[in-house]
């Protein structure tokens, strides 16, 4: 696959649908030279089209990735972790599941927490976790939003995972919250088993009023 392929799929990845004007211009190439390599990808069953009207004036082509396409990002052995948790929930039942994520989420937890310790602002605490959340393949970025701040996961590793077993989210959900209990509220805006595009987590900071 060719550089220049490698960072669309990159781009569609982490900043969703876009038109092939955008792209090329990020991509530093011709409206021309970028539609070339859009096709070929569409040929290849990597991309597809649809058309989004937004006020006035012709609808607009947007290109986004395909389900084939999604394969090309980390699974983490997605179909041996799903046979896993079957035979987890056959041998042990829902309980015995419900241990086993709970004892991965406290692993996690403490990573995490460990890492977030050594930074002493909301805007710090988000950045490292970020790029603990990066490392494990979630493709994880922050922004500053205007009543707060969002941990945007473009990717979801686990995704096979959690579908079989939606409790993974519940705990990563939870695990967030802990990490940042007192000074700021996180909640869950986006899910991918919602059928968003990615998951997104809206933090706000909690003020603290002097009595």
């Amino acid at each position: 696959m060719y550089v220049a392929q490698k960072k669309l799929l990159q781009l569609l990845k982490t900043n969703g649908p876009q038109t092939a004007p955008a792209l090329a211009k990020q991509l530093d190439v011709t409206s021309m030279g970028a539609r070339g390599h859009l096709q070929k990808m569409q040929q290849q069953g990597l991309l597809e089209t649809f058309e989004s009207k937004e006020g006035v004036g012709r609808p607009k082509k947007l290109w986004q990735l395909t389900e084939q396409a999604q394969k090309q990002f980390p699974d983490q052995h997605n179909q041996l972790t799903v046979d896993l948790i079957i035979s987890v929930k056959e041998l042990f039942g829902d309980h015995g599941l419900d241990q086993l994520i709970d004892h991965r989420a406290q692993q996690s937890h403490q990573q995490y927490l460990s890492a977030l310790e050594q930074r002493k602002t909301i805007e710090g605490k988000l950045k490292a976790l970020a790029k603990i959340r990066t490392d494990e393949g979630y493709m994880a970025s922050v922004e500053k939003a205007d009543n707060g701040w969002l941990l945007i996961e473009n990717h979801c590793p686990i995704c096979d995972a959690a579908k079989s077993c939606q409790n993974f989210c519940r705990t990563e959900l939870e695990s967030f919250q802990q990490l940042f209990k007192g000074i700021a509220e996180v909640t869950r805006q986006e899910h991918l088993l919602d059928e968003n595009r990615r998951c997104t987590y809206h933090l706000a900071e909690i003020k603290i009023t002097e009595a």
